[in-house]
């Protein structure tokens, strides 16, 4: 009954890690709609949302049945409940991806990027897959050791967040109003993306 019980708790981590890589293909489909003015590509992240939802109802499901009919105590508690606060997190940064593919497709068939600020969107995509694969990882193999690399990606990220309000407040922004709105939110979006990230690490490093 015990083996049972605890091949349970192994599947809830393999469910989240299952949820991470929906939520990296995501981001990826939604940092190439972007910088490629790619309709297709946005379309996919908007639609294919729905399994992320999907895979944390299913989840969350999974953790309320351990607890009502395993009574876990100590760490095992400890875990259930951090998978569920972690399958929230997920499904909130699958949200994000969509709230820049939405963008992507407002402006089609332009791009909603100016071409000089394209080198720094693009590293802030990067640094966004970078952050939910190695949120993935930690959860997979239990290793609470990534929280402090996802930590210093994170800095990147907000680094490159207030470069870009530095861009949209100077004399020389000739993008208009529409333009600053649109590149504040997507920097906005990409900067939550990674502070989720390494709430996932967190919990991982405190509860796993």
């Amino acid at each position: 009954m015990r083996t049972a019980y605890h091949e349970r708790l192994d599947g809830l981590v393999e469910q989240l890690g299952q949820m991470t890589r929906r939520v990296a293909s995501a981001m990826s489909r939604a940092n190439n709609a972007l910088l490629d003015a790619d309709i297709e590509m946005a379309e996919k992240v908007i639609t294919s949302d729905h399994r992320i939802d999907e895979l944390r109802e299913a989840l969350d499901a999974e953790a309320i049945s351990i607890l009502a009919l395993e009574s876990p105590v100590a760490g095992e508690l400890r875990l259930v409940v951090a998978v569920l606060r972690i399958s929230a997190t997920l499904e909130r940064m699958g949200d994000l991806a969509v709230h820049i593919a939405k963008i992507a497709r407002l402006r089609y068939p332009e791009s909603a990027i100016p071409a000089e600020l394209r080198g720094t969107l693009l590293e802030m995509g990067q640094i966004a897959e970078l952050v939910v694969q190695k949120a993935g990882s930690a959860l997979v193999s239990r290793d609470g050791s990534l929280f402090e690399q996802i930590e210093k990606d994170d800095d990147r990220m907000d680094s490159l967040h207030r470069k870009l309000f530095t861009l949209l407040l100077d004399d020389s922004w000739s993008h208009g109003v529409e333009g600053a709105i649109d590149v504040t939110l997507i920097s906005r979006y990409y900067e939550r993306f990674a502070d989720h990230a390494v709430s996932v690490a967190r919990r991982v490093s405190n509860d796993f």
